[in-house]
């Protein structure tokens, strides 16, 4: 009896990631704007709870094996790997900006595009720019201004193109093979970033189609070539190398490289930069990615903690009474990295957060590993692309100079992806993921089985 409790986890060792979610909610409501509690100091606050949570029944933990406990979780392998790819992906994003990969990308839809599918055709464009650049704020950023003029030139609705933008951002920053949220559910969940895109694809595809069948349906009233502007097709060659090379199945960390030297050299053959303010552009990018590669770090330990004091097993406990069928595990994990979002409003984060959870739900339930991945960074980026308080919509709302709310309505994209995971989990479809090939997964359970 005493090792069935024991297995059943504690509800105490839950309480850092309780209070943290509560500090957070809290500072939001009351200051009326949830950047007001940096996430870095939200989870440091939760770390040094975590040092002090209750032993289990007939156990004692001093300081410092807490610490020690701590340093190992955030000191993992696959966190250190992700604070890497993580720090990569910002010089590359620094790069590929400053040498107008960007507007180059954007010009030349815009120029290509028949009239009646501008609307349809800026949506495709956020797609494709976020899912080469990794990053849907940076998409937003972009693209947003033009969007801007897009709207005034068509008499259209501006909540709705913003929206479009945002939308077809959070499709890259969910898909792309260097989005930290990628980076962080393939890396968690011990799978390659191939592996989770054929898996991914089939379950968004569907709400991408449908999105570009409802925008064509918008009135439009200009030619799209008055929108555009000169480029240069050479500019797209960092975007191609991390798209090709990623397929080729190549490491991530050389691909990384590949791309940010292609940018850099075609970056000082236009004289967009030198190499040595080249140099100083990867730094500024570095250091954009810093904090959430520190945040992931505290987190790895927070957690670690966390499971060993129980709060995991009580968790998993909860989460699996009901589930007992892959297909209500697959809806549990969907519906905890839902929550964490909502909660925190930052989708990398509640990825790092929930993904070690679900894949322990996952091997209990022979859930496909893949199919984890896929499911955590689609719920948490439907959330982040819809709320209104969550950092995309925030900065689309202020370049544009309209309320977050009035956009939240029209990114139609998040909405369709939310119904088409959701059904597909039910159906449980793409039968290639979902018809008992455990490939694997089997493969990790064995490794991690053998390395204890």
């Amino acid at each position: 009896m005493k090792n069935e409790k024991h297995n059943e986890g504690s509800i105490w060792g839950l309480l850092p990631l309780v209070v943290f979610l509560v500090l957070y909610l809290l500072s939001g409501f009351i200051s009326g704007s949830f950047d007001n509690m940096p996430l870095m100091i939200g989870i440091t606050i939760a770390c040094i709870i975590a040092f002090f949570l209750p032993d289990r029944e007939g156990e004692h933990t001093d300081f410092e094996e807490r610490v020690t406990i701590f340093c190992k979780g955030g000191g993992d392998d696959t966190l250190i790997l992700m604070v890497l790819i993580f720090l990569l992906a910002g010089a590359f994003f620094g790069i590929t900006s400053k040498m107008h990969a960007v507007d180059t990308f954007v010009n030349l839809g815009l120029t290509i595009l028949p009239a009646r599918f501008v609307l349809p055709g800026l949506f495709i464009i956020s797609c494709i720019i976020s899912f080469a650049m990794g990053t849907s704020m940076g998409t937003i950023a972009a693209l947003i201004p033009i969007g801007m003029d897009m709207a005034a030139k068509t008499n259209s609705n501006l909540a709705l193109v913003c929206g479009i933008v945002v939308g077809g951002a959070m499709f890259g920053d969910e898909l792309s093979f260097i989005s930290d949220t990628t980076i962080a559910a393939t890396k968690l969940a011990g799978i390659e970033n191939r592996d989770k895109f054929r898996a991914n694809l089939p379950m968004v595809m569907p709400a991408c189609i449908a999105t570009v069948i409802l925008l064509a349906f918008q009135p439009i009233n200009v030619a799209s070539q008055s929108l555009a502007q000169g480029f240069n097709l050479v500019n797209l060659i960092p975007y191609l190398v991390i798209i090709v090379l990623s397929f080729t199945g190549m490491n991530v960390l050389p691909i990384m490289v590949l791309g940010i030297l292609s940018g850099t050299f075609i970056g000082i053959a236009h004289h967009d930069f030198t190499f040595f303010s080249a140099l100083k552009i990867m730094h500024e990018g570095m250091i954009s990615m810093e904090d959430i590669a520190l945040v992931a770090v505290l987190v790895g330990g927070m957690v670690a903690l966390m499971k060993y004091f129980g709060g995991i097993d009580y968790l998993l406990a909860k989460l699996t009474k009901k589930a007992k069928t892959a297909r209500g595990g697959e809806l549990s994990i969907a519906a905890l990295a839902s929550l964490v979002d909502i909660a925190t409003a930052n989708n990398t984060i509640s990825i790092i957060t929930t993904t070690p959870i679900s894949c322990k739900i996952a091997d209990d339930l022979g859930i496909d590993r893949r199919r984890v991945a896929s499911i955590v960074d689609i719920y948490s980026c439907v959330f982040n692309g819809t709320l209104p308080y969550a950092s995309q919509l925030l900065i689309a709302g202020s370049i544009a100079g309209i309320p977050p709310i009035s956009i939240s309505p029209y990114v139609w994209y998040c909405y369709l992806m939310f119904f088409f995971a959701t059904l597909f989990i039910i159906i449980r479809w793409p039968k290639k993921f979902t018809s008992g090939e455990k490939v694997i997964q089997d493969k990790i359970v064995t490794a991690e089985q053998e390395s204890l």
